[in-house]
C-alpha cells in the first residue's frame, strides 16, 4: 500500500509494540504522523527518530488518553502543530488481571475501560471536527481504526473486564461507521489474536505456562505467532486507497486458528 503523502496520522500508544509498528507503517506508506505515547518517553522519542529517517514529520505527545482533559491537550497540540489529523488509530490498550467476574476489583474495571472504551470515544469526539472539515474538500477523507482484539469472538473466562472494552470500542466503530459515512469518514476495526509484544509475552507466560511467546509457533497457524507488523499490515490497507470502500468493517487477526 502506498500513497498516504500529505495525511496526517495520530496513534494511541504509539511508542511500543502494535503501536509502534503502526505508526512506522503509515510513515512508510507517506503519512506525517503523531505519536502518542504514557510513560515511555524514550521508546516515543525513538520511533520518532525513525520516521524523521523517513523523510516524514513526525513529534511525540505524552498523554493518558483515558482522561479527558488529556485528550483535550493532546488533539488541540497535534492540531497545532500538524494543522490536521486525517488518520485517527485508538490503539492504547492495557490488560486486565485475570480475574472472575466475581474477583474483580471495581477499579480495575473502571481502569480497563476507561483506556479500551472511553478513550476511544474521546479520541474520535475531538479530532472528528477537524477530519470532517478536511475531509468534506474535494478528494478528502477521513479514517478512523480501532484496534480490537479476538476477544470479543470468545468472550473467555476471568477476562470480564478486557472483554468488555473491546466490545465497547467495537460498538463505537460500528455507530461511528454510520454517523460518519455522509462526511466522507471510514471507521474500521483490526482485531488481532495473541501478538508477539511485551503485553503478549507475559500473557503467553502467564496463560500457557511457557517460557516465550515464541514456544508457541509451532502450534500457530502458518508456524508463527502474529507480529506486530502484522496488524499494522492490516490498519494500512484501511486506510489506503484500496480500502476506500471499506467502512464498518472487521479483519480478525488470528491466521484462521
Amino acid at each position: 500500500m502506498s500513497g498516504l503523502a500529505g495525511r496526517v496520522a495520530l496513534v494511541t500508544g504509539g511508542g511500543r509494540g502494535i503501536g509502534r509498528a503502526i505508526a512506522l507503517r503509515l510513515a512508510r506508506d507517506g503519512a506525517d504522523v503523531a505519536v502518542n505515547y504514557r510513560r515511555d518517553a524514550d521508546a516515543a522519542a525513538e520511533v520518532v527518530a525513525e520516521i524523521v529517517g523517513m523523510g516524514r514529520t513526525a513529534r511525540a505527545y505524552a498523554a493518558s488518553v483515558d482522561r479527558f482533559e488529556e485528550c483535550e491537550a493532546l488533539v488541540a497540540a497535534v492540531l497545532a502543530d500538524f494543522g490536521a489529523v486525517d488518520i485517527l488509530v485508538n490503539n492504547a490498550g492495557i490488560a486486565s488481571r485475570g480475574q472472575s467476574v466475581a474477583n474483580t476489583e471495581p477499579g480495575e474495571l473502571e481502569r480497563v475501560l476507561k483506556t479500551h472504551a472511553f478513550a476511544p470515544h474521546y479520541m474520535s469526539k475531538l479530532v472528528l471536527p477537524s477530519m470532517r472539515e478536511r475531509a468534506s474538500r474535494e478528494g478528502g477523507r477521513g479514517d478512523i481504526v480501532m484496534i480490537s482484539s479476538v476477544a470479543t469472538l470468545y468472550h473467555a473466562p476471568n477476562g470480564a473486564p478486557y472483554n468488555m472494552g473491546k466490545a465497547a470500542v467495537e460498538a463505537l466503530a460500528q455507530t461511528l461507521a454510520k454517523e460518519e459515512r455522509a462526511h466522507g469518514i471510514r471507521t474500521n476495526i483490526v482485531a488481532p489474536g495473541l501478538t508477539v509484544t511485551d503485553m503478549g509475552e507475559r500473557l503467553a507466560k502467564a496463560t500457557r505456562g511457557v517460557a516465550s511467546i515464541h514456544d508457541l509457533d509451532a502450534g500457530s497457524p502458518f508456524g508463527r505467532v502474529s507480529t506486530p507488523e502484522d496488524v499494522a499490515a492490516a490498519v494500512a490497507y484501511f486506510v489506503s486507497a484500496d480500502g476506500a470502500y471499506a467502512n464498518g468493517q472487521k479483519i480478525n487477526l488470528h491466521g484462521g486458528g
